[in-house]
């Protein structure tokens, strides 16, 4: 069974403390980071690998999920990889070679992860490129800003990926949080993005909790129909 993993967008976070913004997440129960690398893709540019490399030399141990909001994302594997990305999230629509790209991407020590946005179907991702990928994304908001509302007719593609993958890591990214989070998890996401939800909350340790314990209870009754 899928383990859950609350990734928190720092794109929601006070960009000015980012490394102590991370602790805060990693102290409240997160497992992951999510950083969103904005560069031609979309209309916006955010933070880049210098960055990265700072927030990894604050917190040796933090597990970088790079969502990779690029065009060419062929070009920044290993400026990421060097600066210590555990995760390298490209966009299927931004490449037109995935197998490749994957291959590079763990030949320099990362986990591969696949997304695919609102407007593209989830049978883009091809057995063959699902299989070799580690993560799969479904974007549940239009990629390049923060606190958009929840796309609900994205949700479907999870439940297509996660037929398919039954135990993949399934990461689910835009307008998620507690009144957000049932769709989500009962779909077969176990992988949380979370920004506004998490960051602008007086108790985000809970938040991160309740996301949690959603997706466990999920996973466990899609495991128990499995049986």
């Amino acid at each position: 069974m899928p383990q859950a993993i609350i990734s928190p967008s720092v794109l929601a976070s006070d960009f000015g403390q980012l490394t102590a913004e991370c602790k805060r997440m990693i102290k409240g129960g997160a497992e992951w980071l999510h950083m969103g690398i904005f560069l031609h893709f979309v209309p916006n540019i955010t933070m880049g690998a210098p960055i990265l490399k700072c927030v990894k030399k604050g917190i040796p141990d933090i597990f970088m999920d790079c969502h990779m909001m690029v065009a060419e994302p062929e070009k920044w594997v290993d400026d990421i990889a060097d600066a210590g990305g555990a995760l390298y999230c490209f966009h299927i629509e931004a490449t037109k070679t995935p197998l490749p790209l994957i291959q590079a991407i763990h030949a320099k020590g990362m986990r591969a992860g696949v997304a695919i946005s609102p407007d593209t179907p989830s049978t883009a991702i091809s057995d063959e490129v699902g299989t070799a990928a580690d993560m799969l994304l479904v974007m549940t908001v239009y990629p390049g800003r923060g606190g958009q509302k929840f796309l609900e007719r994205c949700v479907p593609k999870v439940a297509e990926l996660r037929t398919r993958f039954p135990e993949k890591d399934i990461e689910v990214d835009g307008g998620v949080g507690p009144s957000t989070i049932e769709t989500c998890a009962h779909a077969g996401s176990n992988v949380i993005v979370a920004g506004t939800a998490i960051f602008g909350s007086s108790d985000p340790e809970q938040v991160i909790a309740t996301l949690k314990a959603s997706v466990n209870a999920a996973q466990a009754k899609i495991k128990a129909s499995r049986s």
